[in-house]
């Protein structure tokens, strides 16, 4: 075990390195210059104080010796600071502080509702497979994730925060289409204002609950049609039994890895899904920074976003090696 986790570790140093590397070369390869942006981009700015930027910042140098400052910034935990608004002065670990609380919590609220649908609809369809419920369930699931963030952000926007509003729905059916709650319980929202979380945490599920909810439902038919399931039956016990103590424990192996990975996943979309709902999230604010052509900033959160991301998959290798010996072997080939 100890050569596996050896292994996976080396590879996502290398995965750390690769996405580093891809990120800094797309910024640094972009048209236009953050000091375009200074003053508005409406007024006249002081040469002394572009030069001054242009050196603090590393642009007067060739592109290896950028590339190495930066990875030398990165490894000594120096993120750098804004010269851009809204974020001219402010470093960037107090931007990461304030927004990845933020960020966090609707990752964990997204999670949560697609383990729910997405473990729920794919045992269903498989207890029921091969009918029209089975068809119904997998079809929405599939259909739902295969809609583009911002479409269905806005979509469900327009219909339960404008038009339900117009229709004279019950309070309980309409939403908020913007914000975040003001107080919080670690990811518990407990302010009266809560609802402003579901409308983007369901957008951020929406883009793998299809993908769970089929390997749901592939890892439970696989179990279904194992031996030991026909041994179960045959003694007797019921079939919603056999499948909740014997079927659904044994086939939540591959779920729970997926789901891992689906957090990264989650921060993926948040740019889009912050966005379309005014979330101040870091997604947002590497969105903002990249808008404003803030490329220290851009590039400063988008640093612990790689390496929350990497540090995911790699527990969820080991999580899997712990769970399935046979995803690993001792001798040094996997």
């Amino acid at each position: 075990m100890g050569s596996y986790i050896l292994r996976r570790l080396g590879l996502t140093l290398i995965v750390i390195w690769g996405a580093l590397t891809i990120t800094f070369l797309l910024f640094v390869a972009t048209p236009g210059s953050v000091l375009d942006q200074l003053g508005g981009g409406n007024r006249a700015v002081d040469e002394q104080v572009k030069e001054n930027i242009t050196k603090n910042l590393g642009l007067d140098k060739s592109l290896p010796e950028q590339y190495v400052k930066f990875f030398g910034n990165a490894l000594r935990w120096d993120l750098g600071e804004g010269i851009a608004s809204p974020n001219t002065g402010r470093s960037v670990n107090e931007i990461l502080g304030e927004r990845l609380p933020n960020s966090l919590r609707l990752a964990f609220w997204g999670i949560l509702i697609e383990a729910f649908f997405g473990i729920l609809i794919g045992v269903v369809s498989a207890v029921k497979r091969n009918t029209p419920i089975d068809y119904l369930s997998s079809f929405g699931a599939l259909a739902l994730s295969g809609l583009p963030v911002f479409v269905l952000g806005i979509l469900l926007q327009f219909l339960l925060g404008v038009k339900f509003n117009q229709w004279n729905f019950p309070a309980w059916a309409r939403f908020p289409i913007q914000g975040i709650p003001s107080e919080w319980w670690g990811p518990i929202p407990v302010s009266s204002d809560w609802k402003k979380v579901i409308l983007p945490a369901f957008v951020i599920a929406s883009v793998s609950t299809g993908v769970l909810t089929r390997i749901s439902r592939s890892s439970l038919l696989e179990v279904l049609r194992a031996d030991y399931m026909r041994t179960a039956k045959a003694k007797g016990l019921s079939n919603r039994r056999v499948i909740i103590k014997h079927g659904l424990r044994n086939s939540l192996i591959p779920v729970v890895t997926t789901l891992g990975i689906d957090l990264g996943v989650a921060f993926g979309v948040a740019p889009l899904t912050e966005t379309v709902f005014n979330w101040p999230g870091l997604g947002s604010a590497i969105i903002g920074a990249a808008t404003s052509e803030d490329i220290g900033v851009a590039l400063g959160l988008l640093i612990p976003v790689v390496l929350a991301v990497s540090l995911l998959a790699l527990m969820v290798d080991i999580m899997y090696g712990f769970l399935d010996p046979r995803v690993r072997v001792d001798g040094g080939n996997s």
